[in-house]
Order: structure tokens, then C-alpha cells, then sequence
């Protein structure tokens, strides 16, 4: 019973440790950031860190370089050349759909999103990166769909699940002004 409540408490402490940052509020008087004229939008920031392009295919990396430097077209032109080469790659299909999102070509950005989802259900930032652009043409629906799905992958707190919520709560909050 003893070894039970111990594993019991362990458990609680971790799942409240890892929650703490989205229960978290900002202080009072200070206000939202803004990074991007155009709203509900997250960075790739993850791009920028990837340190050993070399490795990957040739327009893979030259496609993850331009998204750095922020040349959507130029990104999508060298990924689908990439994707030419690698149909199985989800990754590659996500950073389209993203380029085409920061694009404002949401159609675009869906076709690619959806066939990231295809190559793999569990793809997080396809899930996020989809809900933020539901939210973009104002399907909260969607949005939260995508949302419960990454509840449903992320076991523990991940990244995409916190932005994907963050960027519903900052939706809702205008929308009810």
C-alpha cells in the first residue's frame, strides 16, 4: 500500500511539475508581443537550430535554409523538389504547408498539412501547424480538433501542444472583444 501511494504521489508530482507553464499567467500591465503581422501564426524556430544540413538532401536543407531566412517561395520551390525524391517524408510536407500558410494561401497550406497527417497521424507540428491555420479562417472547430489530437499524442507536455493552446486562447480572447 505504502509503494502504491509512493508511485502515486511520484506520478501527480510530475504531471503538476509539467503543467506548470501553461497554468502559468502573465503578470498583470504587461502585453502580448506581436512577431507577425499576420495573427495565430507560430515560428519554425526549430529550422533555425538544426545544425547539420549537410546530411540531409540537397533541397531539403536548401529548403530549411530559406524558411530560416523567412523566402517562403523560394522554400517551397526546393521542397517540392525534395519531396519529388522522398514521398514518404512528413517533414518535408509540413514545411510546405507552412510556407504556404506564412504565404496567407491556406488552401495550399491544408492540402500540404493533410498529406503530412497521411504520411504520419502522430506528426505534432502538422497537427499544430494546422489548427493555427484553422484559426486563421476562423475554424475554431477544426482548430480545437487538432488540439485534441496532440492531447491525445503528447503523453507528457510538448511544444506544439502549449502553441497550439496559446494560439486558441489569444483566438478566442479576440474574438470575444
Amino acid at each position: 500500500m505504502k509503494i502504491r501511494m509512493t508511485v502515486l504521489a511520484v506520478i501527480l508530482g510530475t504531471l503538476v511539475a509539467t503543467m506548470i507553464p501553461y497554468v502559468l499567467v502573465r503578470p498583470v500591465g504587461t502585453q502580448p508581443t506581436v512577431t507577425d503581422e499576420w495573427p495565430i501564426c507560430s515560428t519554425m524556430g526549430s529550422v533555425e537550430e538544426s545544425a547539420d544540413w549537410a546530411q540531409l538532401d540537397p533541397d531539403f536543407a536548401a529548403g530549411k535554409k530559406a524558411m530560416a531566412a523567412s523566402d517562403w517561395n523560394g522554400a517551397i520551390a526546393v521542397l517540392k523538389s525534395a519531396a519529388l525524391r522522398d514521398t514518404h517524408n512528413a517533414d518535408i510536407q509540413n514545411y510546405i504547408g507552412y510556407s504556404y500558410r506564412r504565404l496567407r494561401e491556406p488552401e495550399l497550406a491544408f492540402a500540404h498539412f493533410r498529406q503530412a497527417l497521411t504520411l504520419n497521424p502522430r506528426h505534432r507540428a502538422a497537427h499544430q501547424h494546422m489548427g493555427e491555420t484553422y484559426l486563421t479562417i476562423s475554424n475554431i472547430a477544426a482548430a480545437k480538433k487538432h488540439l485534441a489530437a496532440l492531447e491525445g499524442i503528447c503523453l507528457i507536455a510538448c511544444a506544439e501542444y502549449g502553441d497550439l493552446q496559446k494560439a486558441i486562447a489569444k483566438y478566442e480572447s479576440f474574438a470575444n472583444h
